[in-house]
């Protein structure tokens, strides 16, 4: 057996990040930038106000309260030339560009409308210039970098893109990722199983992996067990795909020609992992692209995922290595969680809840057998248990999240 660093170091030096390429920002949501973003202009591109009021010169609110004339009003959008002089005030709407003459805004909950004839309107407390106003460059100043290069494009970056004008940018390739179930033994309907079948779940989930992980899912269908059915639909997902996800046929079965057939067309290293579950894991490149061979047990085949096929996803998408997961957190074990030593480090599978001071808790979402898929759906992370570690309940322990 491996270390699992080994065998994820070896996946990483070979998963090649992809071409950047230019997108809309409709399309940019959770990739990862190739080149910086500068603002060509200031943002507020315009002095405007941040609250509805009056705009006017502060200094006549010095002796406050007093009563301005109203010479007009300003809504968002306004290009006008009002102007405000001593005296003086007008309307303004929030978003509203400042008005010549004007110095500061003092808002509608501080006014109300004068007695007696004409627009007027009485001030009740005094306020300093720029109260309430928005300055020119006062987010972002002109020329200035808003994004760096291999930063991930969040929703709320995708408004500052649209607030600085950058409506195409450059950005790696989101991974275009093939997933292909192997087995004689696979069902894919609702139709009632046979003697010997199982329906084929690891597809589905890994085919929902993999868009969670922010790629493009190809769905490459099912391989008998036979060798030109298996080698055919490799070479169909290797021609299509940035990269292929397999799961069966990995250890060392008289079935498991997924072995025999990517020894023959591809250049694969076949691994022994020092890890439960998920021991069997197969990479390698095949006409250039990476295969990822994960094990058959619905469980297994979630956990290889996490561990080695995600980080590697992620790295082709350009993601930086302090960013490829997986995600940890501290949290209090409520249950024994120590194994008998056996040279693997083990994932326990756990649920988490938080007690009264915020701290996380975890215990087992329930049986730990690697073909135990509803117990995995009740987890929500993987507690990390090394070989010979004693981790007794009320201990700490380090918690992949799910």
């Amino acid at each position: 057996m491996i270390p699992l660093a080994e065998a994820r170091a070896y996946v990483l030096a070979r998963a090649e990040t992809l071409p950047a390429e230019r997108v809309g920002i409709e399309r940019a949501l959770g990739l990862v930038l190739a080149e910086p973003v500068c603002s060509a202009e200031p943002i507020p591109a315009f002095a405007n106000t941040a609250m509805d009021g009056y705009a006017l010169q502060a200094a006549d609110t010095r002796d406050a309260p007093v009563t301005l004339e109203v010479v007009g009003t300003i809504g968002a959008g306004y290009d006008g030339d009002l102007q405000v002089g001593a005296g003086q005030a007008a309307r303004i709407m929030t978003g509203a560009p400042i008005p010549d003459g004007a110095d500061a805004v003092v808002k509608v909950e501080l006014t109300s409308p004068a007695a007696g004839s004409g627009d007027r309107v009485n001030v009740e407390a005094s306020v300093k210039p720029g109260n309430h106003i928005r300055h020119p460059g006062e987010d972002v100043a002109a020329g200035e970098t808003v994004l760096e290069a291999g930063t991930t494009v969040t929703p709320g970056r995708v408004g500052l893109l649209a607030a600085v004008g950058a409506y195409e940018v450059a950005a790696y390739r989101r991974p275009r990722v093939g997933v292909l179930s192997t087995g004689d033994e696979l069902a894919d309907s609702a139709a009632p199983l046979r003697r010997g079948q199982i329906r084929d779940t690891n597809r589905r989930t890994l085919l929902s992996l993999v868009a969670e992980a922010g790629c493009d899912g190809v769905d490459l269908g099912i391989a008998r067990d036979q060798p030109e059915d298996i080698e055919r639909a490799f070479r169909a997902g290797v021609a299509d795909c940035d990269a292929v996800l397999s799961s069966g046929g990995v250890s060392m079965g008289d079935f498991d020609y997924v072995k025999v057939v990517l020894d023959q067309i591809g250049d694969m290293r076949w691994m022994q992992i020092a890890i439960k579950p998920a021991k069997p894991f197969a990479f390698g490149l095949v006409e250039g692209t990476p295969v990822f061979g994960l094990p058959g047990n619905p469980v297994s085949s979630m956990v290889s995922f996490e561990l080695l096929a995600k980080p590697a996803l992620r790295a082709m998408a350009g993601f930086a290595p302090a960013d490829l997961g997986p995600a940890t957190v501290r949290a209090v074990s409520d249950d024994d969680l120590g194994h008998r030593p056996d040279g693997k480090t083990h994932y326990v599978r756990v649920a988490a809840t938080r007690d009264d001071q915020g701290v996380m808790h975890v215990a087992r979402s329930g049986g730990q057998g690697s073909h135990q898929l509803a117990a995995m759906t009740r987890a929500d992370g993987l507690a990390v248990v090394p070989d010979e570690a004693v981790v007794n309940a009320g201990d700490p322990v380090e918690v992949i999240v799910l």
